[in-house]
């Protein structure tokens, strides 16, 4: 754009220049650059700061990380990875047995602990036996019976179900590995059946030019030439930089050397984007660029700018 913009002064200049003959001295020529810098300059500080431009753009999809509620030997992956699937269709099994049979166990000490406890009450009614007897044995049953319940949990819980709709993606899971409740390690990563996010990030600069309802249009790599329209939805009101959790460490100005960046939630409006959504896969780039109302003659320029980047699209290297 700064090419096209010094083109056309160039030309303008060149026609001033002949029309009123105006001579080509140490004096015209100078002041005439000087004017083009300046005006150019100004044109293009004044678009880059009311119609900001965010080079760092990504569509975000929401995931689940499959995490086993018990331990044991997997048995059996019916899922297939990438299809879709439905909440409660079974993503894998773990091996049964140990849980099978912690369960018969428990079952039968329930029984005998039910009579036992039956006669207990029995007993009492006759006065034979104190009723202390009694406390210890309905304290017993019940104890059982919470061991029952949590040893019926984990047998259900070998068979594990897909939580929503959606798909389960790069599954490495096999029969004969071993699958444990441990939070950081899943055995595999469920991904949502949900329209994704495109978030883009614009420099903190621009802030007081990011406001909802304002016009934005957004490029992909994956879709060149094509620009898609949108409306900014969010402007989220915190940076990931000045969080704080309790923690044994002090602040320090070394994390907070970098200024984060301002994530913006755009919603694309533009029908034609529908043909390329289901195509796109999670976490593809982009770049946009949000109209305020500030200036608005000079969005043209911040439009054509988008669009020979989006043209741009079409190079890239060949390794």
């Amino acid at each position: 754009m700064d090419v096209l913009l010094i083109l056309t002064y160039a030309a303008f200049a060149i026609t001033i220049f002949r029309v009123f003959r105006i001579p080509l001295n140490k004096w015209t020529v100078p002041t005439a650059v000087l004017g083009g810098i300046v005006i150019i300059g100004a044109l293009i500080a004044t678009m880059n700061y009311n119609h900001p431009y965010s080079e760092i753009s990504r569509s975000y999809y929401a995931t689940t990380p499959i995490v086993p509620q018990v331990r044991g030997h997997v048995i059996d992956v019916p899922v297939l990875p990438n299809k879709p699937v439905k909440k409660g269709d079974v993503l894998f099994r773990i091996d049964p047995t140990p849980f099978e049979a912690k369960v018969s166990e428990l079952n039968a000490r329930v029984k005998q602990a039910e009579l036992d406890y039956t006669r207990e009450k029995e007993l009492v009614r006759r006065k034979v036996e104190a009723k202390r007897n009694l406390e210890i044995a309905e304290a017993n049953l019940n104890a059982l019976k919470a061991q029952h319940r949590e040893a019926e949990f984990e047998l259900e819980h070998t068979v594990v179900h897909a939580p929503a709709d959606g798909l389960v993606t790069q599954l490495t899971l096999r029969p004969g590995m071993m699958a444990a409740p441990l939070p950081l390690r899943p055995v595999m990563v469920f991904v949502h059946k949900e329209a994704p996010m495109y978030i883009a990030w614009f420099r903190q600069n621009s802030l007081l030019r990011l406001n909802e309802g304002d016009s934005a249009e957004m490029i992909f790599d994956a879709i060149p030439g094509a620009i898609f329209a949108g409306r900014v939805e969010h402007v989220l009101p915190a940076l990931a930089q000045g969080q704080l959790q309790p923690s044994g460490d002090v602040l320090s100005e070394n994390t907070t050397a970098i200024p984060d960046r301002v994530p913006v939630i755009i919603r694309i409006t533009d029908e034609r984007f529908e043909q390329y959504a289901g195509k796109l896969p999670g976490g593809a780039y982009a770049q946009a660029a949000i109209y305020s109302e500030h200036f608005e003659h000079l969005s043209v320029m911040r439009k054509v700018l988008l669009r020979m980047a989006g043209w741009m699209n079409y190079l890239f290297p060949f390794h």
